[in-house]
């Protein structure tokens, strides 16, 4: 521990005397300073035992020592040490009651000790303790290293848990905790998810202090580039002293280098899986599960999903991922794959993250967590272009900010109908851009109406075009051919039930679709004919709605 005033006055060769003060001690000192100015307090940074003969003071004035006290006293002055013999044979009793009032620590030195050999003394443990805390800082590290290579991140957290005599936590990628040290610090951790986020928000390396009710936490981030990978923190019951700052920062580092280790093998890993997710696309399904092994199989052992995602404004970075060199880490697909990565680690699953050009190919379980992490995301992101609330909740865009990524999800598959999958998702992904929408599953499309599809502004240039001359013809008066196509067809050509719904003679029906054939140069009987001119006035009347 650094000096303090009770470890000088107990300095033998000294001979220190205490004359007021006495119950502040145990206030360290960060230097001994020599100063006979008035008013030596614009030289103070606090912390220091000012030593003086009093050469320029009225010592024995009773208001001029209350003054003179008090400003070192709001000048964070520890201690005022007074050289009896010099300029007084003894220490005035104004300035003994004015230190006494402030409970500034008065010491008398002797004419026998030199301020030097004090100066000295304040020295000489300051370097002690320095060593001390570099020698105990040393062997904090190799502890930390020791634990780090043999017990992982949850033997590390331990160890630089009592290193601080404090508590230590781990948090991923999504700010979620993912170890801690002691076990009742995982409660503790949780409730500072909040703050991971904003501190994840800064550029890294950056640091976060939480004062809490019972303890101080500091949070760092953790990863050499600029999106931090992880984040660690610490809780102790006061500041951090300079032996336990160097049991942080070495822990940093050793987690650092743990999790960049661990983002080079996924990125390797993430390479096999771009190789599977090839040889299922061309239709080898057995070699792809040759290559899989055990890293993948699993994963194509069960129905599963293939969603494919693109930038909603053309012309973004490329995707985060093995094959972008992190071209995209701060690109629009890097919050899906924390996301989806977060929740397939957190539960065990297998999970094929591929960048596909200007794409991003997901291989998911079937129901599994990293297809609902992807699918809240989505929601997430609609979420943040309605309200701040949303996104913020779900991390993403803030409110009124477009979306930054489209999604098309596949139907469940297998190995054997991966490449009907993969067409799947970029149908949905092509519809979800023509809806404006962030995430559009390939089931929605089969399970819902053709007719929404009707609004595409191409489809309904055409329906305007095919009926045109039956409207200007029938503008002029001259019969009602719209209408009674519309009824014939949707009686599929009966002509009873259709000329019924009319109120008119099944012969003027008959001669009203002979009109409509001559007009526009197509035969009824065609049953492409009669389909097209059905969704041209279903395209046109959904125009009008």
């Amino acid at each position: 521990m650094p000096p303090t005033l009770a470890s000088l006055v107990g300095h033998s060769a000294l001979k220190l005397t205490v004359r007021a003060g006495e119950d502040r001690l145990d206030t360290p000192v960060r230097w001994a300073h020599v100063s006979e100015l008035a008013d030596p307090v614009p030289y103070m940074e606090g912390g220091e035992l000012l030593l003086i003969t009093a050469l320029q003071l009225d010592a024995e004035d009773p208001e001029a020592m209350r003054r003179y006290v008090k400003r070192l006293a709001g000048a964070g002055v520890v201690g005022l040490g007074f050289a009896v013999g010099v300029n007084y044979p003894d220490i005035p009793k104004a300035l003994v009651d004015a230190a006494a009032k402030e409970g500034l620590p008065l010491l008398e030195v002797p004419r026998r000790t030199p301020f030097l050999a004090i100066s000295k003394a304040v020295s000489a443990a300051i370097a002690a303790d320095q060593y001390r805390a570099v020698t105990a800082g040393f062997a904090a590290q190799r502890e930390l290293t020791k634990q780090a290579l043999g017990g992982g991140a949850e033997g590390l957290l331990r160890a630089l848990a009592g290193q601080v005599d404090g508590w230590a936590a781990l948090y991923d990628a999504s700010g979620a905790v993912v170890a801690a040290a002691p076990e009742w610090a995982a409660r503790r951790a949780a409730r500072l998810t909040g703050d991971v986020e904003r501190l994840r928000e800064r550029p890294a390396p950056a640091s976060l202090v939480v004062a809490g009710a019972d303890d101080r936490v500091e949070l760092h981030t953790l990863g050499a580039g600029r999106r931090p990978r992880a984040a660690l923190a610490v809780g102790t019951a006061s500041t951090l002293g300079t032996a336990e700052r160097y049991a942080v920062h070495s822990a940093i580092a050793l987690l650092t280098l743990t999790t960049e280790r661990s983002r080079s093998l996924h990125d390797a890993e993430a390479r096999v899986g771009a190789a599977v997710l090839r040889m299922l696309l061309a239709g080898e399904p057995d070699h792809a599960r040759v290559v899989a092994g055990d890293l993948y199989g699993e994963l194509l052992d069960a129905p599963f999903r293939l969603a494919v995602a693109e930038a909603a404004e053309p012309g973004a970075p490329a995707p985060a991922g093995a094959d972008s060199a992190g071209a995209g880490e701060h690109g629009w697909s890097a919050p899906l794959v924390d996301a989806v990565e977060t929740a397939a680690a957190r539960f065990g699953e297998a999970l094929l993250v591929v960048p596909d050009g200007e794409r991003l190919v997901l291989l998911v379980a079937d129901g599994g967590a990293a297809q609902r992490a992807a699918v809240e995301y989505a929601a997430g992101v609609d979420a943040g272009r309605d309200g701040a609330a949303g996104a913020a909740a779900a991390g993403r865009p803030e409110a009124g900010e477009e979306p930054r990524l489209l999604m098309g999800l596949s139907a469940p598959a297998g190995t054997v109908a991966a490449a009907p999958a993969y067409k799947q998702a970029e149908q949905a992904l092509s519809v979800a851009r023509r809806r404006g929408r962030v995430l559009v599953e390939h089931e929605e499309l089969a399970a819902g109406s053709v007719l929404p599809l009707l609004a595409d502004d191409a489809v309904r240039a055409f329906a305007d075009g095919l009926l045109r001359a039956l409207r200007e013809h029938d503008a002029t008066g001259r019969g009602d051919l719209v209408a009674s196509l519309r009824a014939w067809l949707s009686r599929h050509g009966q002509w009873d039930a259709a000329a019924a719904d009319l109120g008119v003679h099944r012969h003027t029906l008959r001669y009203r679709m002979r009109r409509v054939e001559e007009i526009l140069g197509r035969s009824l009987d065609d049953p492409d004919v009669r389909m097209e001119l059905w969704l041209s006035l279903k395209a046109t009347a959904a125009s009008t709605d």
